[in-house]
């Protein structure tokens, strides 16, 4: 689903497995954008990078949604 904007502390849900993960960062990368997701509750496992997704002006992470109406707050 896409967001006007992905954001730092914003979760995600895998659309696989169900698990939420946090946005801890997010940087530039030659031309594409890119979020580093953590699992929520799991300090200690690995961090996942993640192209961020552009289309028609709103952002997308393939293979994950948002977890809440993020256009709303």
């Amino acid at each position: 689903m896409p967001v006007r904007r992905i954001q730092i502390g914003q979760v995600w849900k895998n659309d696989a497995t169900g698990e939420a993960y946090l946005i801890t960062k997010i940087y530039t990368e030659a031309l594409a954008s890119v979020a580093v997701l953590r699992k929520t509750g799991s300090e200690s496992e690995p961090m996942l990078r993640v192209h961020i997704g552009n289309s028609s002006g709103a952002q997308t992470l393939p293979g994950y949604s948002p977890t809440q109406d993020f256009e709303n707050l």
